[in-house]
This record gives structure tokens, C-alpha cells and sequence, in this order.
């Protein structure tokens, strides 16, 4: 038995290869073309696939991006999606990490295909050519192997690698293997099954899990994914209106973007029937919003960090909630098939319901761990009576019924548009540019339990906040680069001799109230 998840794929491709699988602005592709597109993917990487079997993606939402990701599966290779929105100095220590068999770039990849960038990168680098979803070598390259068949893979295959924020300034890569994914998808498929007659949108970007979940939910079930453009994001509304989209998954801070626009009325959203949403909290009033929006959707608030792979606690919206009440926000709910989920003390042992501790997530499906961080594994993935387990950072309880309650983080970990952020990470950066350990990071302004932007400070007399940032702007992603950034003339540290970040805050929110009066 071949546990290659791209198999749901090629089912599809034998029961729907005339009907629409991936939409791009006014280019589609029939599961057919789709097929055909991984198969030659596929082939011209078989040669190369050594050891380690990676396959690095860089592209954003697109054709070429999919066409990648199917045709590394195809071939039994692993997926290493790489942010566009990555600096060319982090870029090149992410290749010299991960020892890449081959790099796969959509069209706008390509335009980052620097000299410095070329020369990190494997031998083979496989660019578009010709028709959507197809690639030719940049150099010379083996001659392509025919692949007709998705290769076959056990179940400890390594899957994908996706990079989340580590603290010590550089991301930290999560290995998810082909059980684990195959278990997720499993676990999932009976309640949210998808057919030949949904339309689902692709909100994410590749370098996050939950795009691999919408890709995969949609091609299991014959299903056509519709790729959203930067300028879709901007109005989705009428980009779910105008393709009739009926199945969604965002972060939640898009519907704050929507109700703010207008573009949120009471039926407003009439095709959709199902609903996700995962990554940061889901306030009640966005989703009473979204409910008026959208009377036709079922909405279901996801949890679960990448180590587990995508999500493993659901809860349905019941008009009513359940919320929970110290944050006035929707429930995380309860473990989907093959979890369980922990309330755990500081030594490790559950505590009883309604008492706050770290979530524990035991699962077959845990992840095998961070790439090359043994150390970093060792600390956070552990074992619950002989089944793996991960200690999420997170803090929580379990009420009386059963369903578990999100009460934020145990350390410095933040959701920002929908990324995970570890401020050390910015704060180790900022270090570096400003030449001085007197440095800070805090999430300012919020929006209830909703990130809204960063602040940076240091504390550095003559030095120009925006040197600063330009050297941010070079090792850190757009997204990490705090919108403000100051120079004062003396940190606030607290009792311990430590930043005070809690003073920062209340500076900023004193700054803000004395603007609001005058």
C-alpha cells in the first residue's frame, strides 16, 4: 500500500478529467490538464531526487505553484513551500539548510532569481515555459523519467516541510509525514466532503499548511479551486460572488477587512455552504457577522498548530456559541477522529476541567519534529503513554461539557494576518541592526484579542530608526517589520532587569488616548 497522498488526486483525475480543477483570473484547467502538468513535473524531477527527496517551491498562489506541489508528491519527493515575501539574505541560508534536490519557481519566483539567489540554489531550477503550469530547466539537466503513475511511498515518507517563526532569528522547519496527512485528511473528509459541484477558494499562501489543506479537500473530491490574486484579496467579497464560491477558509482578520469596506451586508454571500476559519482567534461579533453574510454556511472555527498538521479541533457555530467568555471568542471546540487533546500542568499532568494549563496534543499525526533542530524537537514533542505528542505554547482549559477554550499564549508566539510570530525572532533582529541587546517588540495596537500591527523599540542615542528598519527590511519578511519603530532615550525595564514590554504598551496606548482628546 502507497501512502502518497497525491493518490486522492489521481482518483479524481479517473472520475472528473473533463471537469474544471484549478482556476487562475481566465485560465482554467480540466483535472485532465492538471494531471498531465504533475506528470511532467514529476518526470523531469525523478532524476534528481537524491536522498533527502526536497523539493523547493517558490511561487505564491498560481497554476505553476500547484502544478509544483502535485509534481513533487507525484514523484515521492518532499514539498518545501519558500514564501515569496522572504529576503534574499533568508532565502539563502533556508537553501544552504535544507541541501534542496531541486527548485521549482512560479513567474514570480523567477523574478527573484537574483545572481547571489541563483548560485544558492540547487542545480536544477525549473522555470515556466510555455503553457500554465509547465516548466523547462534553466540549465541543462538529466533527461525527464515518465512517471505514469504517483511513485509509492511508506507511511514515515516525508511529506512537506513548512517554516514557521523560531526564536533565534531564523525559521524553524516542521516535517509532516505522509501518515500524518493521510490521517488528517481521513479524519475530516466524512464531515466536510467535497464534490464536483463546489467552488473552493485558495486564500493562503503556499508556505502555509492550510493552503495544502485547501488544495487537497477540493482535488479529493472533484472539486475546482480557484486561485485568489493579490487584487481578488483586496475585494473578496465579490470574488466569492463572482465565481459562486461555496466553500471558504481564511484567517478571521479578513472579515474585519470586509466589514469595513462595505462589502458585508445582511445575504450578501448567498453560494456558500461551508465555511472555515483558522489561525487566529474568531471573535463572536465576526462571526455573527459572517453568519449574516453568509445564511446559507455552515461555519466551523479550526484550531491546531502546524506541528499537528493543519487542524485538529473543530467547533461548529451554533448561532449562540459556544464563546468562551473571558476573551469573547468562538470555542476551539473538540478533538476531531484520532486526537485527544490535554489540559497539562507545568510537570506535565492533566489538570481537571475548568482549570488553565498548556494544550497537549496527542496524535499519531503529530509531526516527526523541527529539520536539523533535535534539541528544539526534544523540548516540544514528547510522548502520552507511548503515543506522540505536542506541547503547543498555548493556554487553555476544558469546560464541564467537554469543549476546550483558547486562552492565548504561555510565551512571545503572536497570529498576525494570519502568520505565526515569534517576537523573539523580530527582537533578535533588531538586535543585530540597531548593535544594541536593549531592544523590544510588542503587538500594538490590538483589536480585542486581534493583532493590528507591531512596534519596535531600541535604545540607541544618534541611531536613526529608519537605518533600522532598512536593515530589518533586508532579514526579515515584509509581514515581521514593525510598522513603527522608535529610538528612545530610555528603555523601561521591569523588576528582573528585563525589557518591560507591558510599559511599551501602556506608552503607546497613553500616546493614542492624548491624541483622541486633543
Amino acid at each position: 500500500m502507497s501512502w502518497n497522498f497525491v493518490r486522492r488526486f489521481a482518483r479524481s483525475v479517473e472520475q472528473h478529467g473533463d471537469r474544471i480543477a484549478l482556476v487562475e483570473g481566465k485560465t482554467s484547467l480540466s483535472y485532465a490538464d492538471l494531471a498531465e502538468r504533475a506528470r511532467h513535473v514529476a518526470g523531469q524531477l525523478r532524476p534528481t531526487l537524491g536522498e533527502g527527496r526536497r523539493v523547493g517551491v517558490l511561487g505564491s498562489r498560481s497554476i505553476e505553484a500547484c502544478a509544483a506541489f502535485l509534481g513533487t508528491a507525484w514523484a515521492g519527493g518532499t514539498y518545501v513551500p519558500l514564501g515569496l515575501n522572504q529576503p534574499e539574505a533568508r532565502l539563502i541560508a533556508l537553501f544552504e539548510q535544507l541541501e534542496l534536490d531541486a527548485l521549482i519557481v512560479d513567474g514570480t519566483g523567477a523574478k527573484r532569481l537574483s545572481p547571489e539567489l541563483r548560485r544558492a540554489a540547487p542545480d536544477l531550477v525549473l522555470v515556466p515555459d510555455g503553457p500554465a503550469g509547465r516548466f523547462a530547466p534553466l540549465a541543462s539537466a538529466p533527461a525527464p523519467v515518465p512517471m505514469t503513475e504517483p511513485a509509492a511511498v511508506g507511511p514515515e515518507h516525508l511529506a512537506y516541510i513548512i517554516f514557521t517563526s523560531g526564536t533565534t532569528g531564523m525559521p524553524k522547519g516542521v516535517m509532516v509525514n505522509s501518515r500524518s496527512i493521510g490521517l488528517y485528511l481521513d479524519a475530516i473528509e466524512p464531515w466536510y466532503r467535497l464534490g464536483p459541484d463546489d467552488r473552493a477558494a485558495e486564500t493562503c499562501e503556499t508556505n502555509f499548511d492550510l493552503s495544502i489543506h485547501n488544495m487537497m479537500t477540493a482535488w479529493s473530491g472533484g472539486a475546482a479551486l480557484h486561485m485568489m490574486r493579490p487584487l481578488d484579496l483586496v475585494a473578496p467579497a465579490r470574488f466569492i460572488r463572482s465565481h459562486e464560491i461555496t466553500t471558504w477558509l481564511s484567517v478571521p482578520s479578513i472579515i474585519t477587512l470586509m466589514r469595513q469596506a462595505g462589502n458585508l451586508t445582511a445575504g450578501s454571500l448567498p453560494s456558500l455552504r461551508l465555511t472555515w476559519f483558522c489561525g487566529e482567534p474568531l471573535s463572536e461579533q465576526a462571526v455573527r457577522d459572517w453568519a449574516m453574510a453568509a445564511p446559507n454556511s455552515v461555519i466551523e472555527n479550526f484550531y491546531g498548530p502546524t506541528e499537528i498538521t493543519v487542524a485538529v479541533l473543530r467547533q461548529r457555530w451554533q448561532g449562540n456559541g459556544p464563546i468562551t467568555p473571558e476573551r469573547g471568542i468562538v470555542a476551539i471546540g473538540t478533538p476531531i477522529d484520532g486526537v485527544e487533546a490535554l489540559i497539562v500542568d507545568d510537570k506535565r499532568r492533566p489538570v481537571p476541567d475548568g482549570t488553565p494549563g498548556e494544550i497537549a496534543l496527542v496524535a499519531t499525526q503529530c509531526a516527526d519534529g523541527y529539520f536539523r533542530k533535535p534539541e528544539l524537537t526534544a523540548e516540544r514533542f514528547v510522548s502520552f503513554d507511548g503515543t506522540s505528542a505536542y506541547l503547543t505554547g498555548d493556554r487553555g482549559y476544558r469546560d464541564a461539557d467537554g469543549v476546550f477554550h483558547h486562552l492565548g499564549r504561555l510565551d512571545n508566539q503572536i497570529k498576525f494576518k494570519g502568520h505565526r510570530i515569534e517576537l523573539e525572532e523580530i527582537d533578535a533582529r533588531l538586535r543585530e541592526a540597531a548593535g544594541s541587546a536593549m531592544v523590544g517588540t510588542v503587538t500594538w495596537p490590538m483589536d480585542g484579542d486581534t493583532v493590528k500591527g507591531l512596534a519596535g523599540f531600541f535604545a540607541v542615542p544618534g541611531l536613526d530608526p529608519e537605518d533600522v528598519r532598512a536593515k530589518l527590511r533586508s532579514v526579515l519578511p515584509a509581514y515581521m517589520v514593525p510598522e513603527r519603530i522608535e529610538n528612545l532615550a530610555e528603555m523601561p525595564l521591569s523588576g528582573n532587569g528585563k525589557v518591560d514590554r507591558k510599559a511599551l504598551v501602556a506608552m503607546l496606548d497613553e500616546r493614542a488616548d492624548e491624541r483622541a482628546v486633543a
